[in-house]
């Protein structure tokens, strides 16, 4: 590898193997998030589970069938304005606003993260392209440390990476986005199951009752922020592997990790 491409992904590790949402959040409303999750009231789960299978949906759609290979200058600033409009209203309505808000957060996400998959050489008329836009929202997930032997990273890629290949044959073969199609339908349950994490984590912010419009608006820009990190990382490594190969960036990837760790564990005891 390059000097500058070792560069690249040092800096994609940082943001890949450091998900810093929850901690956000807790600077946001002044407490720990996991504290705030469990005031949460029983009818919780099933309502980010709802919101987030169709907050899914709906990117898919637009990452399939509305996304064209163009470049759209500054749309970051604007994505992470118009996400921080949506949690505005999401954080003054509370939980209740999620089915509606939740989805809307979300294309505009998969929006700023397909640009961020262009900017590193992505075709967006690939539907693999589309498929790994939204495998991002899978890709911070994590509910307890990654093993040691295997980086969270990859091993989240792996999870996915069977319903992703059958996925992305399905779309290739039909030309068509069948909604239901059950290769589709595993893809997304299985994206959902990770990203309805880090919902719970948004929306028990929300509904703080101190939190209002203002804290709102302050969470859902950490939430895109959040996944423009993830997505920049993602994009990087594969730009990476579609110059070195799979093996040889895993290898990098996991030896460059290994020697970041120490600085890693510094900042957490810090």
């Amino acid at each position: 590898m390059t000097d500058e491409d070792l560069k690249g992904l040092r800096a994609a590790i940082q943001l890949l193997e450091n998900p810093s949402l929850a901690a956000r959040l807790a600077a946001i409303i002044g407490k720990p998030i996991e504290l705030i999750g469990l005031a949460l009231p029983a009818s919780a789960s099933k309502i980010v589970a709802a919101a987030t299978t169709k907050a899914l949906e709906a990117a898919l759609q637009v990452a399939l069938r509305t996304m064209q290979n163009k470049p759209e200058a500054g749309s970051h600033l604007l994505h992470k304005v118009l996400a921080t409009a949506a949690g505005a209203v999401g954080g003054s309505l509370g939980l209740a606003s999620a089915p509606i808000e939740l989805p809307i957060s979300t294309v505009i996400m998969i929006r700023s993260i397909a640009d961020i998959a262009r900017s590193e050489g992505e075709n967006l008329a690939d539907p693999d392209t589309a498929l790994a836009c939204i495998q991002v929202f899978a890709l911070s997930g994590r509910e307890g440390p990654a093993d040691a032997s295997e980086s969270g990273y990859f091993a989240a890629r792996a999870l996915l990476a069977r319903s992703v290949t059958e996925a992305a044959r399905f779309i290739a073969t039909t030309g068509v986005v069948e909604e239901g199609a059950p290769v589709l339908v595993r893809f997304l349950t299985q994206v959902a199951s990770r990203f309805g994490v880090v919902v719970t984590q948004k929306l028990a912010a929300q509904t703080v009752p101190i939190i209002g419009a203002l804290g709102g608006a302050a969470v859902n820009y950490a939430f895109i922020d959040h996944f423009q990190d993830i997505a920049r990382g993602h994009f990087a490594i594969r730009r990476l592997e579609r110059a070195y190969g799979k093996e040889v960036v895993r290898a990098e990837y996991d030896r460059v990790r290994e020697e970041l760790a120490p600085k890693r564990e510094a900042q957490l005891v810090g």
